[in-house]
């Protein structure tokens, strides 16, 4: 498997094209690329996966809807930053509605071949004119082949500080796939995935079945291995698209092919998941964090995301202070049964905690490795062989001044 980390993402695969403009959704007239195409002439078989928030946004609802149908072939995405179209009602559904028709009247295809996306603020209704608008400009940049992976990239970001892409290829007997993908995702980050948009496209021929059986393992290990604020979203969407465009069928290949498939996909996922985290709003660290000997893998995930998402943890991070008594406190409200007299704690390497006897003497390393960018905290419970792993940041001041007003 070649792999590339930043590239044009969706348009990688043969087949695919994007676009990207800006239609001032904001009304903030800054020039700002803000609604994005991506478009295969040939028809897809598709994929998604979605929010488990309550409250979905009416993109979300829309592409449930259309993707509920196994045999749905799809032509492209339409995807918006600035303006979530959520808790908008009848006619934020009206609105999503009206951004698939436009883009499937000028591309020429049926409305029920497009998905729809959004991300942005809650509770505003779209302005639809500019919208629309910005459509017909889009999907004409689209029909002309322009090479707009990249603008495409720019127009889903809300306060994200950089776009976010890679790409994984195969070969096959049958000729050579690729994969490709681009995500958008600062804030409001916590699993299920967060206000974060992922597209992935591949020119393989894929059944739907296969395709969603790929994202569903691959979303499980990257985008629901990740937390930044502990808060879930209205919008979170990752959509996959695959258009036979490179005539490699992966039901015809071997199980070894299928499995590499696999594999890529996996390894797209966790290369953007991981590029959202370091791209937090305002965070200065990448943290993450690995539980084993657990009872069973829930419980390891149970104790990682409570380490993960506390404000005291986070707060000693940002501070650079290896304040491993908060990480333990907050491992035990995950209420799994834990027995601090056989837990073992390293940063990185360095040991901190054996069968709870705290080491001192190690500290002035320890200090050393939270003052870095990027470093993990190892935990082993010694209860079993139950493991997981999830990537978190630090709490700065800047987060809470760039998040306490729109």
């Amino acid at each position: 498997m070649n792999f590339f980390s930043d590239c044009d993402g969706v348009t990688e695969p043969q087949g695919f094209f994007a676009s990207g403009v800006a239609c001032n959704i904001m009304g903030k007239n800054n020039g700002k690329l803000d609604l994005g195409v991506i478009y295969s002439k040939r028809p897809c078989t598709a994929a998604g996966t979605f929010t488990t928030n309550d409250i979905k946004a009416s993109p979300v609802r829309y592409c449930l809807e259309r993707l509920s149908d196994p045999k749905q072939l799809f032509h492209g995405i339409v995807a918006n930053s600035g303006n979530a179209n959520a808790c908008t009602g009848k006619q934020g559904d009206l609105d999503c509605a009206k951004m698939a028709s436009e883009t499937a009247r000028h591309l020429k295809v049926d409305p029920q071949e497009i998905l729809v996306c959004s991300t942005g603020r809650i509770g505003v209704n779209l302005p639809m004119s500019r919208v629309t608008a910005g459509i017909a400009h889009a999907c004409q940049d689209t029909i002309d082949e322009l090479d707009g992976g990249r603008a495409f990239q720019q127009a889903i970001l809300t306060s994200d500080t950089r776009t976010k892409s890679c790409s994984a290829q195969i070969d096959t007997p049958s000729g050579k796939i690729t994969i490709g993908g681009t995500v958008k995702g600062a804030g409001m980050i916590q699993p299920d995935m967060a206000t974060m948009l992922a597209f992935l496209t591949t020119d393989a021929s894929v059944s739907p079945t296969f395709l969603k059986d790929c994202l569903t393992v691959a979303v499980d290990k990257s985008f629901n291995r990740m937390t930044i604020d502990g808060d879930m979203s209205t919008n979170d969407s990752v959509l996959f698209l695959a258009n036979g465009f490179s005539r490699v069928d992966l039901e015809s290949e071997s199980s070894e092919i299928r499995s590499s498939f696999q594999d890529a996909v996996t390894q797209v996922c966790t290369t953007l998941a991981r590029k959202c985290v370091t791209d937090g709003e305002k965070v200065t660290k990448f943290v993450e964090i690995q539980i084993e000997g657990a009872s069973k893998d829930e419980d390891a995930e149970k104790v990682a995301r409570c380490i993960a998402n506390s404000l005291l943890v986070k707060s000693s991070w940002y501070g650079s202070d290896p304040n491993w008594g908060r990480i333990v406190d907050a491992a035990g409200y995950a209420k799994i049964g834990l027995d601090f007299d056989q837990f073992d704690l390293w940063y990185n390497e360095v040991p901190a905690v054996t069968k709870g006897q705290s080491l001192p003497m190690n500290k002035p390393k320890w200090k050393e490795i939270v003052s870095q960018k990027s470093f993990e905290i190892k935990i082993n419970l010694n209860q079993g062989n139950g493991s997981a792993v999830v990537w978190s940041n630090d709490l700065s001041e800047e987060y809470v001044n760039y998040n306490k007003s729109e």
